[in-house]
Formats: structure tokens, C-alpha cells, sequence
């Protein structure tokens, strides 16, 4: 008759009795069974005293001042956000802190509309796809200065207009005009009533 060893662990953190077979032989490790270590024992924390609301305030004002010290020894340097992006100033709409919040609030609706694609709501699909172009486009913007997307502004709810930069002519010498173009020459935007005049 073979006799297996037994192994018995007393686990004092836990007041747990361990009893594990060794295998045939005491020197058979291949056969152990998985032995709980202090690695394995999650360490228990001890909780944190709630702070009191002048503590609160406290902390909170220490933290604004830690901010602001790191933020006057070591700006951000954006690196990723183009030069000419970053030289607008902060009452210009098209200023990068206006156009990440833009992106922010996207990004929002995006996720409810990806929720709407899933539900086979109708029209859900073209929104969302708006909301991601749209999306693409103002990174695209911050990265190389330039807008590409038709409107602009926070949920997309303004129409960029189109400048013309040089004029073109008829061969009779006339200018060439577009309606909704804003033209230098006469300095307003090219309507449909100039056009039928």
C-alpha cells in the first residue's frame, strides 16, 4: 500500500486550515497541488478617515495653487496642434480650446448614435456618420490649420461661407460670380437678387 504525504498549512491572517497533497513522494513536484502564498492574499487596506468640509476646502484650494505653479514653470508646449491654430487668441471661435470642446461634445453624440445603429433606429447610421467626419475633419484642422468641413461650430450648427481670394473673367471682361461667394471687389456676399439684376 502507498502512502501519500499531506502537507498541512495553518493560515493565521485568514483562520483558514490548508491541507494539500504532495503527491506520491515528498519530492514529486510536478503532482503539488497550487499552494496560496502572501503574494496570492490580497493585502487588506485600511480606509481613509473621511475629510470634513474645511478639509475639503482646504485640499482643494492646495491643489489649484499646485496647478497653477506647475502650470507657470512648465507650460503645455502642444506640439501636436498647429502653429497658426495655436496663435489665435481666446475670443476667436475658432481658437483650439473651443474647437477640443467641440470635439468633446462629438464625440458624445456619436456614442449615443452608435447606440441608435444598434437599436436599427432610422436615420441613425447617417448621423452617425456625420458626427464621425465631422470629428475627423476638426482633428484634421488642430493638426494642419486648415478647415475642411462645410459648417462649423459646436454641433455643426453654422455654414462656413466661401471667400474668393482671385478674381476670374469673361473674355468680355466681365467679373465671373457665384452666388453665396463673398467677393473683395464689391465687398459683401454675392446673392441671387445681384444676379438677376
Amino acid at each position: 500500500m502507498m502512502r501519500k504525504n499531506i502537507l498541512v498549512v495553518l493560515d493565521v491572517r485568514n483562520n483558514k486550515i490548508l491541507i494539500m497533497g504532495l503527491g506520491k513522494r515528498i519530492g514529486d513536484m510536478a503532482q503539488r497541488t497550487k499552494i496560496e502564498s502572501d503574494n496570492t492574499i490580497p493585502k487588506p487596506r485600511k480606509r481613509r478617515k473621511p475629510m470634513s468640509a474645511e478639509q475639503k476646502a482646504a485640499a482643494a484650494e492646495r491643489l489649484a495653487k499646485a496647478r497653477e505653479k506647475r502650470l507657470k514653470e512648465n507650460p503645455p508646449e502642444y506640439k501636436s496642434i498647429h502653429p497658426d491654430v495655436l496663435a489665435r487668441p481666446d475670443s476667436d471661435p475658432w481658437n483650439h480650446k473651443s474647437v477640443k470642446r467641440w470635439i468633446k461634445t462629438q464625440r458624445e453624440l456619436l456614442a449615443t448614435e452608435r447606440k441608435n445603429v444598434r437599436q436599427n433606429v432610422k436615420g441613425a447610421i447617417a448621423k452617425m456618420k456625420s458626427h464621425e467626419g465631422y470629428v475627423q475633419n476638426m482633428e484634421r484642422y488642430l493638426k494642419s490649420g486648415i478647415w475642411l468641413d462645410l459648417f462649423w461650430g459646436e454641433y455643426q450648427e453654422k455654414k462656413c461661407k466661401s471667400v474668393c481670394l482671385v478674381m476670374a473673367y469673361h473674355p468680355d471682361g466681365t467679373p465671373k460670380r457665384t452666388v453665396g461667394m463673398w467677393y473683395p471687389d464689391i465687398g459683401c456676399e454675392w446673392t441671387r437678387e445681384m444676379e438677376n439684376d
